[in-house]
């Protein structure tokens, strides 16, 4: 049975997960809570190879199929060997995307069908959800821009705009069907407005 809480952080590229991610583990740890921060894909030994195959500019031909499995491995290991367990022990757990990023670049993205998601969503997390997610928005032309100045780009990062237009809309459309765990927060303006927004919603955990 888990006792700490697990949050979840998403958005389509250049939203400023990166710096939000330092505000809320900073900010969570000032109130004695000890949190551990993950990632996906990633989190696990093998979860960290999977990803490079996933972001690797040289696995450019992967079938769509083929990448929504990979996610859905990669994260089969990271619930059972890392997030469940720290849970148990008590510590919170922040990770870097998670399922809702299936749905939004596989699903919206790549155009896979959204039931077959659901599927594999039931059969490698059951009932388990997290407790919160902050979903960083921002408009895609903006948050490419941030891309670019980071220099190389992944395999996902080099899709075109048109992709990460559906990648948003699905973020938004799930949003609005999960309300009460997926909360909406605009990334748009200063990272201060940004950080405040997540400290707000922090406080209600």
């Amino acid at each position: 049975m888990k006792t700490g809480k697990f949050i979840t952080i998403d958005g389509v590229e250049g939203a400023g997960k990166s710096t939000q991610i330092k505000f809320i583990c900073d900010y969570l740890q000032t109130k004695g809570i000890n949190v551990i921060l993950t990632r996906e894909p990633g989190g696990t030994d093998l979860g960290e190879k999977i990803r490079e195959l996933l972001l690797s500019t040289q696995t450019q031909s992967m079938h769509n199929d083929s990448e929504l499995l990979l996610m859905f491995a990669a994260r089969n290991e990271h619930i059972h060997h890392k997030i469940m367990p720290a849970l148990e022990r008590g510590n919170w757990v922040l990770s870097d995307r998670f399922t809702d990023a299936s749905y939004a670049y596989q699903g919206g993205g790549r155009g896979l069908d959204i039931e077959r998601i659901e599927q594999l969503e039931h059969w490698v997390l059951g009932d388990f959800a997290p407790d919160m997610t902050l979903l960083l928005d921002i408009p895609v032309e903006q948050g490419m821009s941030r891309v670019e100045s980071r220099g190389e780009k992944d395999r996902i990062e080099l899709e075109k705009m048109d992709f990460f237009q559906r990648v948003r809309q699905a973020y938004i459309d799930r949003s609005k069907k999960y309300p009460n765990r997926i909360k909406l927060i605009d990334s748009s303006k200063e990272r201060e407005h940004t950080s405040q927004q997540i400290q707000q919603i922090l406080d209600s955990l």
